[in-house]
This record gives structure tokens, C-alpha cells and sequence, in this order.
């Protein structure tokens, strides 16, 4: 011990640090080669944001968005009704700010506050009714939804739709009946071991073939309904490594409590499960985002379709890196906007604890 501290004295570490101050100071002494690496890494990131930066100012010609932005916002949408659709999406963005913001003890936003799941529930019914056509509006046919309207309304939709589709799946995976448990396992199985394009072309072309000449779905119902089915398959497993994480003494608490078995479910597992799946889920809600633009191949012409539909204008040729960077910018701003919804979503409420009941 003494020669050790002979050698820190010479090394400069501080002795008058207590014993485990010292060994902590010595195990965090950065090495010189890392300070060299840290250094490279640091030149080589200033040179690419400063390289990134002169291009997208100086070299890059962005008419291609400028002169588009109604185009990437609505798509085809007749233009004399575009007012919809941006009603939509603005009602949409003020809603993530409120839930975002910590309002005050009182006044008309706290109140907003107290209503946001309501609210946010009723998005999906007031985005159809203004892109489709209701409450006395004018109808507008789904080959004409398009652009970014298009792509938060599939988002939003299918993610509602598989969310509770995932939890009914989760339960029956963990149900203590064979019947329902093998049935929820081998559909969870099958859509995994499935690609989602192959899932989209299933509901696109091969939905229509099975339902009677009369009925006919349009195809953006077709393709929510098939990112559902596909996203309630992952949703299911997230919720089930949720319910898995709850002891079995939350149960007994609550049977003790006078509580049923569908009580118990229902006010004490369930609710901590989807708390713990919710980094999960959001990350299932970006992928879903994400997997949108698998719809450009399919024809429907959503925030990608947009953008490729204008690189065959020959007045844009050439203009693909400002296309695919504007693209980018835009997902990445939404995603970031879901992750931090979902944040605060786990900050609010109490902190759930493993002795709650």
C-alpha cells in the first residue's frame, strides 16, 4: 500500500482523497491514447458538419422543396380544400405542445391538459372526417390523400388499432386456456417470421378478392389494416415482457385487497405492464412511421411518394440528395416528437413501485 501510494504521489493523484476516491480517480485517468481518439473523432464529426453545412447553404438547390411544400403537406388534394388536411395537422401539432408543455395550476390550458387522452383519441375520427369528407364537408376520394397528411393519418391509425389488438394478443399469449394461447402464439409467430411489404401486398391486392363484389375498401383502410395486424404481432410481445416484469405478489396483494381476477388485470398489472413497455412501444410507433413509406411502392403516394414523384419531373433531375435530406429532416423531426411524447408519458403519474398494492 505504501509503494502504491509512493507512485500515485509521483502520478499526481490526490492523497488526501479517501481510499476508494483514489481508486475511482485512478480507473477514470484517461489514457493518452483515448485522449487521441476522442480527439480524431471530434475533428472528423466538425469536418462533416461543417462540409454538410456548406453544401446545404452554398451548393444545394432547394426549389425542389420550396415550390413543393403544398405538394409534400397534401399531396393530390383538390387545392381549393386544402385548408383540411392542414386544419388536421395543425390541430395535431398544437396538441403535441400541450402535451409537451407543463402548463400552470389553473386556467383553460391545465384544463386541456386534464382532457389530452380524450383528445388524443379523438384525432383519428376528426383526421378521416376532414380528408374523407363528413359533417357536412365535401367528399374527397382516397387516391387523392397524399404527402404528409397521409403519413401521420396511416401512423396514427394503424397505431391505435394495434395497440389494443397487441394487448388482447399479449393476454391470450399468457392465457392459462391452450386454445387461446396456441392461437395468439401462432399468429404472433406468423406475422414475425412475414415481411411487412408481403403483409401491405396481401392487404392491397389480395383483401379485395375476398370480400363480396358489393363491399369495397379503399385502399387506405386496406393498408392501415394490414400495418395493424402487422405492428399488433411486435406490440404484443413488448406487452407481454411488460406483464412478465410484474411479480406475482402484485397479484396476490390485489386477490388479498378483495380484488377479482379481471380487477386485478384491469387496475394493477395491466396499467404497470404498458408503463414499463412504453420505451418499447414507442419504439414500435417510430418503426411504424417509418414503415409508411413502404406505401410508395404500393401506390399510394405518402411522404416518400411525394418525393420520388417529383424526381421524375425533368425540372428536377439531378436534385435527389436535396430530396432525400428534406425527407429526412421531416422524419426525423416526427420521430423525435413521438419519443418525446412518449417521455413524458413515463414522467407523468406517480412512480410505480414493486410494493404499489
Amino acid at each position: 500500500m505504501q509503494a502504491w501510494l509512493r507512485q500515485a504521489s509521483k502520478r499526481g493523484v490526490p492523497l488526501d482523497l479517501p481510499a476508494h476516491g483514489r481508486q475511482l480517480w485512478r480507473h477514470t485517468r484517461r489514457h493518452p491514447l483515448d485522449t487521441a481518439i476522442s480527439l480524431v473523432v471530434v475533428v472528423l464529426i466538425a469536418w462533416a458538419a461543417w462540409n454538410s453545412a456548406t453544401w446545404a447553404w452554398k451548393a444545394a438547390d432547394w426549389s425542389v422543396v420550396s415550390s413543393n411544400l403544398p405538394l409534400y403537406l397534401n399531396g393530390s388534394y383538390p387545392a381549393d380544400e386544402r385548408w383540411r388536411p392542414q386544419l388536421w395537422m395543425g390541430a395535431l401539432a398544437a396538441l403535441t405542445l400541450i402535451t409537451l408543455l407543463k402548463p400552470a395550476q389553473g386556467g383553460l390550458l391545465r384544463w386541456l391538459q386534464r382532457c389530452l387522452p380524450w383528445c388524443w383519441i379523438a384525432m383519428i375520427p376528426m383526421g378521416i372526417a376532414l380528408l374523407g369528407g363528413g359533417l357536412g364537408l365535401s367528399s374527397v376520394p382516397s387516391r387523392a390523400w397524399g404527402g404528409l397528411s397521409l403519413t401521420l393519418l396511416l401512423t396514427t391509425t394503424s397505431a391505435a388499432l394495434a395497440l389494443p389488438l397487441g394487448i388482447l394478443l399479449a393476454l391470450g399469449r399468457t392465457s392459462s386456456l391452450p386454445l387461446i394461447q396456441l392461437s395468439s402464439r401462432l399468429y404472433i409467430d406468423l406475422m414475425r417470421a412475414v415481411p411487412l411489404i408481403a403483409v401491405l401486398f396481401f392487404g392491397q391486392l389480395l383483401i379485395p378478392l375476398f370480400l363480396p363484389v358489393e363491399i369495397e375498401i379503399n385502399r387506405v383502410l386496406r393498408a392501415v389494416v394490414a400495418f395493424a395486424l402487422f405492428a399488433a404481432a411486435y406490440v404484443a410481445e413488448d406487452v407481454r415482457g411488460g406483464l412478465q416484469s410484474i411479480p406475482a405478489t402484485q397479484n396476490e396483494a390485489a386477490s388479498a385487497l378483495g380484488l377479482s381476477e379481471l380487477q386485478s388485470l384491469r387496475f394493477v398489472v395491466l396499467p404497470q405492464a404498458l408503463r414499463i413497455a412504453v420505451p418499447a412501444l414507442t419504439n414500435q410507433a417510430i418503426g411504424l412511421m417509418q414503415n409508411t413509406s413502404l406505401m410508395a411502392l404500393l401506390g399510394l403516394v405518402e411522404l416518400l411518394g411525394i418525393g420520388r414523384s417529383l424526381l421524375a419531373n425533368p425540372a428536377f433531375i439531378g436534385r435527389h440528395l436535396e430530396v432525400y435530406v428534406w425527407l429526412g429532416v421531416l422524419y426525423w423531426l416526427f420521430c423525435t416528437a413521438m419519443a418525446l411524447l412518449a417521455r413524458r408519458i413515463e414522467r407523468s403519474g406517480p412512480p410505480m413501485s414493486r410494493h404499489s398494492v
